[in-house]
């Protein structure tokens, strides 16, 4: 018996042997290796983007990409910042996302989402400063945030990604943008008060992946899964901006007080920010 398995263990690594030496005539040959199949993948990898998807990514781009310029326009920067920080505003969640789950990265291969940031650095450019103070503008961005909260949990999910993750993803897509252009800014995140932002993000991504993974038990199309989602996001951030809704803090009593604090205070500072930046005569 022993010999016959020191023969079989003979033969297996002679067997080894043979596959490495074949392994390296085909790499010094040059011959492509055989790819690995990914099991992840999805078959709505080559078109994931709808109709539908394809216009909240833009609106999305564009929202968080005015933002972007505007945060540069009340610091008095120059054109060529404006435009840098509306292309890391404008694509900062999305490429963090297509890097998380294996994707292209989506303004790479798209000329559209550059010439759409720049428009958006060209209109902050020629308009004034005031035009982006109050709450008037945390509408169009919270629209943003639901939009590319939907966009994101949907395209993880077309990737194969499973339901927490891909929610996260859409939590991840809305939220990093700004966030980025916040620290580069040097200014208070919006993320650090208990004003609901986050949470606008997490309800619109969880609609998508809960309504996406149940759509065909209970017959209902994407399109108005992802519409429900956008609606809920957008007016749970609204109605936050509008009624200073928000969570308890840790360390506080209730949360509203302190919103209305967080948010007066900010408006202070905008107020300033938008006197010193216009052109004094």
């Amino acid at each position: 018996m022993g010999a016959g398995y020191g023969d079989k263990t003979s033969h297996a690594l002679l067997s080894e042997a043979a596959k490495s030496q074949g392994l390296v005539r085909v790499l010094s040959a040059g011959a492509p290796l055989p790819k690995r199949k990914n099991k992840s993948a999805h078959p709505m990898n080559g078109e994931v983007l709808t109709p539908i998807l394809n216009l909240l990514d833009l609106f999305g781009i564009a929202i968080f990409a005015l933002s972007g310029a505007a945060i540069a326009a009340k610091e008095r920067q120059t054109f060529v910042t404006m435009g840098f920080f509306a292309l890391v505003t404008g694509v900062g969640g999305g490429t963090i996302r297509d890097l998380l789950i294996d994707a292209p990265v989506f303004w790479i291969t798209d000329p559209r989402v550059p010439a759409v940031c720049l428009a958006c650095a060209v209109f902050a450019w020629f308009t004034p400063v005031r035009l982006w103070q109050g709450k008037a503008f945390d509408i169009g961005d919270a629209a943003g945030l639901a939009a590319y909260a939907v966009l994101g949990s949907a395209k993880a999910m077309a990737y194969g990604v499973p339901p927490i993750p891909a929610a996260l993803m859409g939590v991840i897509t809305g939220c990093v943008g700004g966030i980025i252009r916040d620290v580069v800014a040097g200014r208070p995140s919006i993320i650090m008060q208990p004003e609901l932002y986050v949470t606008a993000a997490a309800l619109s991504a969880s609609i998508t992946v809960i309504g996406m993974t149940l759509s065909a038990s209970l017959s209902l199309s994407d399109g108005w899964v992802w519409g429900l989602a956008f609606i809920a996001g957008f007016a749970l951030r609204a109605a936050a901006i509008q009624f200073g809704w928000g969570l308890p803090s840790y360390g506080r009593g209730a949360a509203p007080d302190s919103v209305e604090e967080d948010r007066a205070r900010a408006e202070a500072i905008e107020a300033i920010e938008a006197e010193d930046a216009e052109p004094k005569t």
